[in-house]
């Protein structure tokens, strides 16, 4: 099935090119279907480019995505037009009376700066707190994932020396879990990053459980004991050019940067990119919909309303 986008974003183009199938608003309010409604707050300055990330790792699914796209009222995007944002994006503000299937949070280059500095900090708790009440499921990733463990739990984000930053391996610790089902025992995952979050720290919440991680890297995918709240501490949505991308970005500027790890053949920049990552980014994102949203999310979202209750999933 397909992911209803709004009529006219630029993502469509792209996606239609590629053979992922979307529907535009006019097409799906003609049929009988109650779509899975996913808010996507996106916090990336290259905004077109992760609306289309996800919305491709989205529509695989056989079930019926709408999605509905959130940015910072607090802070000036300065990489996207006003024209863009006023045309696609909506404000807490203009959804706090909603209800969502699910919510999926991006990262955000301020990692290297303390959260309560960050200029959108305060309009962000907001936005954790709206999804306590009003979203069934949320998928928090990289930075926004960090910001989530810290707001939530806690749990506070450490200074690398130096940058996390290609694809790395990873083992599935917890086999049976729904949101990794599928999954090959070792599978890989793009990460760029300049924080990290201890595995210790994880291992100490009762409330948490870590289901995939890499012993370069550590923690890549945690959650709480019900679901309620899934952690990507990496990029399963990134395209195959993205790593590259941030790479000759930075070598363009003068920029200090290593090679990204594992991402082209031979770890020659001008060699051909080894895309190995896409299958489990699917499985991932097809698994959160599935097990996690559309198998136990109320038909009427209004009757979700006061702190939700979850059930445990192992």
């Amino acid at each position: 099935m397909p992911v209803i986008i709004p009529n006219e974003l630029p993502a469509a183009e792209a996606l239609q090119s590629e053979n992922i199938f979307t529907m535009n608003v006019d097409r799906a309010t003609s049929q009988d279907i109650r779509p899975l409604k996913i808010v996507i707050v996106n916090l990336m300055p290259t905004k077109i480019a992760t609306e289309t990330q996800l919305t491709r790792v989205l529509s695989n699914s056989p079930l019926q995505v709408e999605l509905t796209l959130v940015t910072m009222d607090s802070h000036e995007s300065r990489n996207i037009s006003q024209e863009h944002l006023n045309s696609f994006y909506k404000t807490i503000d203009e959804i706090r009376d909603e209800y969502f299937d699910g919510m999926i949070l991006t990262g955000a280059p301020v990692e290297q700066m303390p959260y309560e500095e960050v200029d959108y900090w305060k309009e962000l708790c907001e936005i954790f707190d709206f999804a306590k009440t009003h979203v069934y499921s949320t998928m928090f990733i990289c930075w926004g994932a960090q910001a989530a463990l810290y707001y939530h739990y806690g749990i506070n984000k450490h200074l690398l020396d130096e940058k996390v930053f290609g694809v790395f391996e990873h083992k599935v610790i917890r086999p049976h879990n729904p949101l990794v089902r599928g999954f090959d025992e070792m599978f890989y995952a793009p990460h760029s990053r300049h924080t990290e979050i201890l595995r210790s720290d994880i291992e100490a919440c009762p409330e948490l459980r870590i289901l995939a991680d890499s012993r370069e890297v550590g923690p890549h995918i945690v959650s709480t004991e019900n679901g309620r709240r899934i952690f990507v501490l990496g990029h399963q949505e990134y395209d195959k050019g993205t790593l590259a991308g941030e790479y000759f970005r930075d070598v363009n500027r003068g920029l200090k940067i290593a090679v990204p790890k594992n991402y082209f053949r031979n770890d020659d920049p001008e060699d051909e990119i080894l895309f190995r990552w896409r299958s489990h980014a699917s499985l991932l994102f097809n698994n959160w919909l599935n097990f996690y949203v559309y198998q136990a999310t109320p038909y009427d979202l209004s009757e979700m309303g006061g702190d939700l209750e979850f059930p445990t999933i192992p």
